[in-house]
């Protein structure tokens, strides 16, 4: 595997620990580099990382925080 993947990989802790759990794309990378960006999309699904993910956990919540306040009304 190259350098610069490498060094991408060990700075992002989700990334390094999702690819421990699925080592079959360090063969993927190491054939491919390019390919960083699927495994950061696959990452981002799985860990739901995604912009949309981090607003539906906000609506969850706020949704959660109004019927608390409903019960205590």
């Amino acid at each position: 595997m190259i350098l610069p993947i490498q060094f991408r990989i060990r700075n992002d802790p989700n990334l390094h620990r999702y690819l421990r759990e699925n080592s079959h794309w360090y063969k993927e990378l190491n054939r491919n580099p390019q390919n960083i960006t699927y495994l950061e999309e696959e990452m981002k699904e799985k860990y739901r990382l995604r912009p949309s993910d981090k607003i539906n956990k906000l609506n969850d919540q706020l949704t959660l925080l109004r019927t608390f306040f409903d019960m205590l009304g």
